[in-house]
């Protein structure tokens, strides 16, 4: 143990080690006494003589496990010997020495002692309940060991599932192959390691000879070359480097495989929280009960011992090939990960299902958007209108629609219609660029597009046949009816290519979600929902048909309302919205105008979606909305297995663990974790999230080869399952934690981007020669910035045109905010982009002097603007432009707010977007 070591561990009970030895019956204490002066002089030894105990049958358990844990005191002998004289006859040695009195020499000592007298006689061992932890000969994963796709969660235990509030020791036993030792049991659990870990050279801290050691434990290997490496001028680090710590933080300490001690612990106090103890054909597994659960100890060492039977049957055998996992251990993995309950297959769709409804309840209400309301009766008559008309276009069952049209009781209503006609809708924010409207519209292959320069939404949903339909007969045909695996929409979403991709979804799925969730959420006619998402972001087919098809009003909340938290406050409050469905982002702009309204609102469940929700966040909701009155559900999910897939209910204990739990599957949905081999990983262990059942899409449009590699045939429970892409851990209660993403894809105010759609759609400019996309975080979401870097054709060239194009073809939270021009991207010796040598973005304009008039204001109002985007501002510079967006408008406004200049709305922002023109327009209101 080095010095600095030892400092960090001043109490002696870490310099000290222990063994125990069960004698038979009849053992001479005074033979044994004598034996014992004999052997430490032999050693030459400062010990002092040997004590005897009688231990009454009762108490003999807690003696043992108390003199075991007892260290030798400062100043006093190398060694201590007791014999606990058992009332049943069954004796037991003990011996306790300093680490200088090292390992071999203890187990040479406590085997001369015991053949001397000759009591060789050995029993089995019993289960340890109270055995202080095992220490400094250690397993320890090293953090820097730890390769990049092992995350950010190097320091996190949480998943251990040890209870805080009970610190003890709690000791697991189990035996092991015969010829274990300790190089079998490094490659052991080094393999083990390799799989919880991720990484392909795990550090392993291990006693060797008398000293303590870091092993690499290169698991391409087999156990023969582990071995190998052990011998002089071996790679091992040097005696006394300290086992670092890391998120398993295990020992392993071993006697000498003749001494006949049956209980070996390499140190008397806790250093890390898991141990294993070698003595003999036994594995003891001490742990701290703060960080390890019981369950997870058993489990982990029953995978350990399963390694060792394949590395002793075959040490050349790869370390990496080794199965921790037995098949039983498998299928229970796999019922871990998949939803409670049985769904039963749906046999209607989506129209049939609000349509029934509408005939029982036709009065009841079902749409309202800015003062316009239709009753579930009129809903249905509207959209049985479109799909007349739609038909009389030429629109036939399995075409697409193209639906482009902004916010209103139209916009639901065509869309119900369009899956009337027996077509899929294909949504289409009408803020999208031009150029991003026309790809989609071209690469879906629509038949007709509603909106957008199409077919105008009056003339679908006007009164009386369109003046086109004509149908012989005695009237118009019935719409087709269909079934549940016509594809009910197409949504894109971001691709690396640069192009985006449609992903099907059919009937069935949006079906199989409400089913999942309606009884646990208790979804009704009683309940009033917002449409507060673009429809062409997949949260809104949870809030449009999860409303719709349990008998819900649905409040269509208008674009600019979601863009200002007062406004739609207030509409939360006229409206008395019951179920709120929000993205993080957006609900952290709620928060600060909750607290300020002077009564709760009536929600009774919010449902977060769309992006990692940090739940520390919730403790003021909490305040004002308690647990019983409001719900609050996680829920995690992947546009390409319909909206959701997990859902955890919080509270405020959760939030304020700051809790990345996103829950267990929904009933009919299934999770797996596996690492990049596809192979099944244990609970605890993060790898990439793979989603199995009812949600898993038809695939991508027109995109065989992407729909080949990301949508994969289900080895565990037939079907299909989607690789995500998302890094996670099933936790052993079948909850699954979210760590983010294994590619380039991030989250920006809620929407999936692929930072490569953004680079391609740069490149694809013939000024730019090579460009790197970042994305910056800060303190709160609305800080999420994209950055750009770009390398020039021309060193004399702007950038400005580059982003002006960039903007024409990509939606707005897609736009970088700034794009800093470079002579050459940094590069590492790989040659792959060295981010972390990037310099700091070059705000897009130089500030420009104001006039005299008025300048104050402009002046202050610049500073302000200045502060919240963290670049120089001019005058006439455009708020957006510089990178600006909803969220940053809406600290912009409440600073202006705060600062007493003006209480404006989003509005007035969308209206002036320069510095001067808003302080024109605050001027004006004054």
């Amino acid at each position: 143990m080095s010095a600095q070591h030892s400092a960090q561990h001043p109490d002696p009970a870490r310099l000290c080690h222990a063994a125990a030895v069960r004698l038979a019956a009849g053992a001479d204490p005074d033979r044994l006494a004598d034996r014992f002066a004999t052997v430490t002089r032999r050693h030459r030894l400062a010990a002092g003589r040997l004590w005897v105990e009688r231990v009454p049958a009762g108490l003999a358990s807690t003696r043992r496990d108390a003199e075991l844990a007892r260290p030798l005191p400062v100043g006093g002998p190398d060694l201590r010997a007791v014999l606990l004289r058992h009332d049943d006859g069954a004796d037991l040695v003990l011996v306790a020495g300093r680490h200088a009195v090292g390992r071999h020499r203890l187990g040479t000592l406590l085997t001369e002692l015991t053949q001397l007298t000759e009591l060789t006689q050995l029993t089995e061992l019993t289960e340890l309940t109270q055995l202080t932890q095992l220490t400094d000969p250690a397993i320890a994963v090293e953090p820097s060991a730890v390769e990049p796709s092992a995350g950010d969660d190097a320091g996190d235990v949480g998943w251990l599932r040890g209870d805080p509030g009970v610190d003890r020791i709690a000791v697991h036993t189990v035996a092991v192959p015969a010829g274990t030792d300790l190089t079998a049991l490094v490659a052991a659990v080094g393999a083990v390691l390799a799989r919880y870990r991720g990484v392909r050279r795990p550090r392993v801290g291990a006693v060797v000879g008398e000293r303590l050691t870091a092993v690499a434990v290169p698991v391409d290997g087999g156990a023969r070359d582990l071995l190998a490496t052990a011998g002089p001028g071996s790679p091992w680090p040097a005696p006394g480097t300290p086992a670092p710590a890391g998120l398993l933080d295990v020992e392993v300490g071993a006697l000498d495989a003749d001494s006949t001690a049956d209980t070996y612990r390499p140190c008397l106090a806790p250093v890390w929280p898991l141990t294993l103890a070698l003595a003999g054909t036994t594995l003891a597994c001490p742990h701290r009960t703060a960080t390890w659960a019981v369950d997870l100890v058993e489990a982990f060492a029953r995978q350990v011992v399963r390694v060792l039977g394949q590395v002793l049957a075959d040490p050349d055998r790869p370390l990496d090939d080794c199965d921790p996992l037995g098949d039983a251990d498998r299928a229970a993995i796999v019922a871990l990960g998949r939803g409670p309950g049985e769904l039963p297959a749906a046999e209607d769709t989506i129209h049939d299902r609000i349509a029934r409804h509408a005939a029982t309840h036709p009065d009841a209400p079902a749409l309202s958007c800015a003062g316009e309301r239709l009753t579930y009766g009129e809903l249905d008559d509207r959209a049985r209108r479109v799909a007349r008309a739609l038909a009389a276009r030429g629109v036939a069952p399995g075409d697409r629609v193209g639906v482009c049209l902004d916010r209103s009781v139209d916009l639901v209503a065509v869309l119900l219609g369009v899956l009337r006609a027996g077509a899929a809708y294909v949504p289409v924010d009408p803020a999208y660029p031009v150029d991003r409207i026309r790809y989609t519209v071209e690469d879906s292959g629509v038949a007709l597009l509603v909106g957008a320069g199409g077919v105008d939404a009056a003339a679908l949903t006007g009164d009386g046949p369109p003046a086109d339909l004509t149908v012989e007969g005695s009237g118009p045909a019935q719409p087709h009816v269909g079934g549940p695996d016509d594809p009910a929409y197409v949504i894109y979403t971001s691709g690396s290519t640069g192009r985006p991709k449609g992903v099907r979804i059919p009937h069935r799925n949006v079906l199989a979600l409400v089913d999942a969730t309606a009884a646990d959420f208790g979804l009704g006619p009683h309940d009033t929902w917002t449409m507060f998402h673009s429809s062409a972001f997949d949260f809104s087919v949870w809030e449009i048909w999860g409303c719709l098809l349990t008998g819900g009003h649905l409040v269509v909340v208008p674009h600019l309302v979601v863009r200002s938290p007062g406004e739609f406050h207030a509409l939360l409050a006229a409206e008395r919205v019951t179920v709120l469905n929000q993205t993080p982002s957006a609900f952290a702009q709620l928060l600060d105008v909750d607290r300020r309204a002077a009564d709760p609102l009536a929600v009774r469940l919010v449902v977060f979606g769309g992006e990692p929700l940090d739940a520390r966040m919730l403790t003021g909701w909490y305040d004002r909305h308690p647990e019983p009155d409001c719900r609050v559900v996680n829920m995690f999910g992947i546009t390409e297995t319909t909206v959701h897939v997990t859902a955890q209910t919080l509270d405020r204990g959760l939030a304020l663990a700051g809790s990345r739990s996103v829950g267990r599957a929904l009933p009919g949905w299934r999770v797996y974790v596996l690492d990049p081999a596809g192979r099944l990983l244990p609970p605890g262990a993060a790898g990439e999230i793979h989603v199995g059942g009812a949600g898993v899409a038809d695939g991508y449009l027109r995109r065989p080869e992407l729909t080949a590699e990301r949508f994969r045939p289900d080895p565990f429970s037939g079907g299909r399952m989607y690789r995500s892409g998302d890094r996670g851990r099933l936790l052993p209660d079948g909850r699954l934690e979210h760590l983010g993403r294994l590619d380039n894809q991030v989250k920006v105010r809620g929407y999936r981007i692929e930072l490569d759609e953004i680079r391609q759609v740069l490149l694809d400019d013939p000024a730019a020669l090579a460009v790197a996309v970042v994305v910056a975080t800060g303190a709160e979401a609305a800080d999420t910035r994209l950055h750009a870097y770009v390398v020039l054709a021309d060193a004399a060239g702007s950038v400005a045109e580059l982003r002006r194009r960039a903007a024409r073809l990509l939606p707005d939270y897609m736009v970088p905010a700034t794009i800093t021009a470079l002579p050459a991207l940094p590069l590492t010796a790989n040659g792959k982009l060295d981010a972390a040598r990037l310099p700091a973005p070059v705000p897009a304009a130089e500030p420009v002097s104001a006039p005299a008039d008025d300048a104050g204001l402009d002046e202050r109002i610049r500073a302000i603007w200045q502060r919240v985007l963290g670049a120089e501002v001019g005058p006439e510079d455009n708020f957006f432009d510089l990178g600006g967006n909803s969220l940053l408008a809406l600290r912009l406004l409440r600073e202006l707010r705060d600062q007493g200049l003006a209480d404006l709305t989003p509005r007035h922002l969308y209206l002036h977007q320069t510095v001067r023109g808003l302080a024109e327009a605050i001027g004006a209101a004054r």
